[in-house]
């Protein structure tokens, strides 16, 4: 069983900036395709980006391209979420997840087996 811890997340006004990290320990997450999804008060939990298991693809929203970056450490323990010219709209619960398999292409939640408890974003305007 892997554990999946998130931080990073805040109050920022609108413009700014920040960046989640999601910590694993327990079982590896190297071999897997890792992913952040969030999920807004009274919303459905949605896709937001992914990275493969070597870092060389990723994937996002049309939501967040051009502004979010995903990223993960060179042992491949640690995956991050960049946030820049955060919008009101983005402020929601993020939860960063373990792909079942080790593509970039996986963006539905039933593709993602094991799961963070969430770190909460808030963007003022």
């Amino acid at each position: 069983q892997v554990q999946l811890v998130e931080s990073g997340g805040g109050l920022v006004q609108a413009g700014g900036s920040l960046r989640l990290s999601c910590a694993a320990s327990g079982r590896t997450i190297s071999s897997y395709a890792m992913g952040w999804f969030r999920q807004a008060p009274g919303q459905e939990r949605e896709f937001v980006a992914a990275i493969n298991w070597n870092g060389g693809s990723t994937s996002y929203a049309n939501s967040v391209k051009g502004r979010f970056t995903i990223s993960r450490d060179h042992a491949k323990t640690t995956v991050y979420l960049q946030m820049n010219s955060l919008k009101p709209e983005d402020t929601a619960v993020y939860y960063c997840a373990r792909s079942l398999g080790d593509g970039s292409s996986r963006t539905d939640p039933g593709d993602f087996g094991s799961w963070g408890q969430g770190t909460q974003v808030t963007v003022s305007s």
